[in-house]
């Protein structure tokens, strides 16, 4: 048995039915030349199903003493395990849109995982226009976190047409064929990575005093208004719909642009992809704010997971630290407010640079504390630690299969907690970056209109930049058969929209 950590076990206790803490994801294949839909998913779903060793926690259930979560909990093997109950085939009424499907999706993703079964479900859904069919999967962020989900998938996938899985994608067999690809466990010598490591190891247990001081001296001078443009949680983090409580009815909505114009974007504005992104999100909030709710005075303030990495490494632990990153959406020209959101996020990175893991851990748990100190009293509606969550998660860069079905798009659902009723996070996959949004149904109306207000808040910039709009974003064309033989370079998709 495994034992479950506090950060486990933290994602259980914050659970109730207004508020889910699993994570999911839809992602859209097409059907491989010649191949029967029903038979196919059929298939897909009796091959998953059929294996005696599945990758942990996927056999396992919770086991909790008299204390419950108060005490110890762990993960043991689940002896009346139903792969019939996790792994379900559905059907659209034909031909299925993608606003039917993702109705489905948002139905799913608001109903809680039974505590008493493995923590995790997938959906094959068939009946799509255009020879497509849907897997939505949702899996307990106790259970995995996101930088093994994304592991999972990819070694579910292929970029040959021709590959067959012999195994189920979560059989043991499969996770440890996909391990020896990636050739883990099996070098005889130290990477530089491996070695950074060790030197942050011992950098925080012996050298964390000055960096430390340095990041109390800016939390201090950010709260007393010396912070320049660094943004704290909690800090001038204004009121706003965004934060309501939130019940468990749940609205999912989705779309695809091109990664090389986003990309474009950021490089005219001397910024990075990540910068685009959230001036993307900021002009696309400023106008539902305005045309839906009151627009604050304050700019609205994004909780942003920033990469701490150095370049080329891929093993350090805890190199990620969120930032809180000012949107500005109370500037109207564009070019101005991207340049106050750039700022922000320099600040922000600015404030962990230097710091070793564990000093960024430290530093984070501390300026978390307030809200979990405001969270058990219901106070967080009033005093939110963000307005709301953006994310960009690292894809895969070339077209993948599954057992010979073209995957065209990827898109993330994640967690919406009181006082932050909407969640923005993106995939790239291919060229394209996929955008999934999920918010609090009753505290957010409408929220599909921001798909339409993402899209002209990237013209806008583009024409601020100097750069001349690129074609706006419509519906993605119908697939054409592929030869199942021979590989095919996936189209530049266009942004899928959703009613």
């Amino acid at each position: 048995m495994k034992k479950l950590s506090m950060v486990d076990k933290g994602f259980l206790l914050a659970e109730n039915r207004e508020m889910p803490m699993h994570v999911g994801g839809v992602s859209l294949f097409t059907l491989p030349e010649g191949a029967d839909e029903q038979e196919f998913l059929h298939e897909l779903a009796r091959a998953i199903r059929d294996t005696d060793a599945l990758l942990p926690p996927f056999g396992d259930r919770l086991k909790m003493g008299r204390a419950g979560l108060m005490g110890n909990a762990y993960w043991e093997p689940d002896p009346a395990l139903d792969m019939e109950y996790h792994v379900r085939h559905s059907a659209l009424p034909k031909p299925g849109r993608y606003r039917e499907l993702f109705t489905l999706v948002s139905r799913l993703h608001g109903t809680l995982l039974e505590r008493s079964r493995p923590l995790w479900e997938m959906h094959l859904i068939e009946g799509l226009q255009n020879r497509q069919f849907a897997v939505y999967t949702k899996t307990h962020h106790a259970a995995v976190d996101g930088a093994r989900s994304v592991h999972i998938s990819r070694s579910m996938l292929s970029p040959d047409p021709d590959h067959v899985l012999e195994n189920s994608p979560l059989s043991l067999e499969s996770w440890q064929r996909y391990k020896d690809a990636l050739l883990i466990g099996q070098r005889d010598i130290p990477t530089e990575e491996e070695l950074r490591n060790v030197a942050d190891m011992l950098k925080s247990t012996f050298d964390s005093s000055a960096n430390l001081f340095r990041a109390l001296k800016g939390f201090t001078q950010a709260w007393v208004g010396r912070g320049g443009n660094l943004t704290l949680p909690h800090l001038r983090v204004p009121r706003s719909v965004l934060n309501n409580p939130v019940d468990g009815a749940r609205r999912f909505v989705a779309q695809s642009w091109p990664f090389a114009r986003i990309h474009r974007l950021g490089k005219a504005f001397d910024g990075t992809f990540n910068d685009a992104v959230l001036g993307m999100c900021a002009g696309a909030l400023r106008q539902y704010m305005i045309n839906h709710a009151e627009l604050p005075e304050q700019g609205l303030k994004a909780m942003v997971p920033v990469s701490l990495r150095q370049k080329g490494d891929v093993d350090s632990g805890n190199a990620v630290a969120a930032i809180s990153a000012d949107l500005s959406t109370h500037i109207a020209d564009p070019a101005q407010r991207m340049q106050s959101i750039m700022a922000s996020v320099k600040a922000g990175k600015t404030f962990y640079q230097g710091m070793s893991p564990k000093e960024v851990e430290l530093v984070s748990m501390l300026m978390q504390s307030p809200s979990a100190l405001l969270m058990p009293l219901g106070l967080i509606p009033r005093l939110p630690p963000y307005n709301v969550a953006i994310s960009n998660v690292p894809g895969i860069r070339e077209t993948m299969y599954w057992n010979g079905a073209r995957m065209d798009g990827s898109y993330p659902l994640s967690i919406v907690t009181d006082g932050m009723a909407m969640n923005i996070t993106l995939v790239t996959y291919g060229e394209n970056v996929d955008f999934g949004i999920i918010a609090c149904r009753r505290s957010l109306p409408q929220v599909q209109r921001l798909i339409d207000y993402m899209e002209d808040a990237l013209a806008e910039l583009e024409e601020a930049a100097g750069i001349g709009a690129a074609p706006k974003a419509g519906k993605k064309a119908p697939a054409k058969k592929v030869r199942k033989a021979a590989p095919r370079k996936k189209k530049v998709s266009k942004a899928k929209t959703t009613a």
